[in-house]
């Protein structure tokens, strides 16, 4: 039963992300280059300039550096598969490359919003916008997404700049690392923001899926940063007490999809190297109690109590599936456990039949126990293959190694 689960959901999982990208693909760009998911996930309706921040006016640089790093990541994979999603990507990827590195050699920053005239903006309400600030020396999660998409496209597109792309990429690490990371991109980006915020898991979340990227293009000695990211969000935030990964030390809020994720990342950068047994258990148990207390409803709820193990916020977000999927993979492959398959089960089926939209190569973004909502919790853009494809991706890879 499970070998046949597993071979049915890679083919499941290679047809979902050809969709998704041949969806993609088929979208006229933004500018002429910037990749374009911009539509309503309820209506199927492209948004326009009428929508203010959610239109075609406004690139968003948080989603654009995740969909180079997927674009160019899916081109590798899908060129054994379907030679022709690859050379779209390559096309795409090129182009995305040169101009989010226009961006960043103009700006020192890749930035969460620029307006049509790709200046750096911020809004105030859904329709109002100012110009941005942003301290020279103050790094956000933009800045990480681009420097991964960035890193990955220069390997691939450009190895010559492979050198001044790892160079950003450090310096984003550095910035975690020495406190100087703002995760509220709508407010100004400056040194007193930064420091009101608390010491969010999250940063070292993201940037840790950087370590299997640098090893899959032969950096694996750049990786150091990704040891520690590890250490440090399990030694500073997870409660053995509920299994959970708290938000901000301390604190009672678990954003258990991050913590979901941050098991997907750590066990896809442990890929073909050896894992402590201690560290695979708690990551285990990481994904299995977020997992459980989260998915109460139609998906993974946004936030959890670690005190109570109840939900906090009503919203299910689709990314938080497709995560599972990546961690409970990558942790299937590795133990075998029968918690983690059925974890991945569950998560499988609440995905695809709940937020998945045959035919379109989309997901519903997020849900209620009332059914699909417009709630947009970062950016109106759809996912760039990023969330959803990427995870998927990892577990097709993953089946593919167990059949060997």
């Amino acid at each position: 039963m499970t070998q046949e689960f597993l071979s049915a959901a890679r083919r499941r999982y290679i047809d979902s992300n050809a969709a998704t990208l041949r969806w993609m693909l088929a979208r006229p760009k933004l500018h002429g280059t910037y990749l374009n998911t911009k539509m309503n996930p309820l209506t199927l309706v492209d948004y326009v300039d009428a929508d203010g921040w959610r239109g075609p006016n406004h690139i968003y640089g948080w989603i654009q550096g995740r969909g180079l790093e997927s674009a160019v990541t899916h081109a590798d994979a899908f060129k054994p598969i379907a030679p022709d999603i690859t050379s779209g990507l390559d096309a795409a990827g090129l182009a995305l490359y040169d101009a989010l590195d226009r961006l960043v050699q103009r700006d020192g920053h890749v930035s969460f919003c620029y307006d049509a005239e790709m200046r750096p903006v911020r809004f105030l309400d859904t329709v109002h916008f100012q110009p941005q600030r942003q301290d020279a020396d103050i790094y956000t999660f933009s800045d990480t997404f681009a420097a991964k998409g960035l890193v990955a496209a220069a390997a691939r597109y450009a190895p010559s700049d492979l050198p001044r792309q790892l160079e950003l990429l450090q310096r984003v690490i550095d910035a975690i690392e020495d406190n100087r990371f703002q995760i509220d991109e709508k407010l100004p980006i400056t040194a007193a923001n930064r420091a009101a915020q608390g010491d969010d898991f999250g940063t070292r979340m993201i940037m840790l899926s950087a370590g299997a990227l640098l090893t899959r293009i032969g950096h694996r000695s750049l990786t150091s940063f990704a040891d520690r990211f590890i250490d440090h969000i399990i030694d500073r935030h997870f409660d053995p007490a509920s299994g959970l990964l708290r938000n901000v030390e301390g604190q009672d809020n678990c954003n258990v999809g991050h913590g979901i994720e941050f098991v997907g990342f750590a066990l896809d950068y442990y890929v073909g190297e050896t894992i402590a047994p201690e560290l695979l258990r708690v990551l285990e148990t990481i994904l299995v109690s977020s997992f459980d207390l989260g998915y109460q409803g139609p998906g993974v709820r946004l936030v959890v109590s670690a005190a109570t193990g109840r939900p906090i916020s009503a919203y299910s977000p689709w990314w938080a599936l497709p995560e599972t999927i990546r961690a409970a993979a990558l942790c299937y492959e590795r133990t075998g456990s029968t918690a983690v398959m059925r974890v991945w089960q569950e998560a499988d089926r609440a995905f695809f039949e709940r937020y998945w939209r045959p035919g379109t190569g989309i997901a519903y973004q997020c849900l209620t126990d009332e059914g699909p909502i417009d709630y947009v919790p970062a950016t109106p853009d759809l996912d760039p293959g990023y969330h959803t494809a990427l995870s998927l991706l990892a577990a097709i890879d993953m089946v593919g190694r167990s059949s060997r």
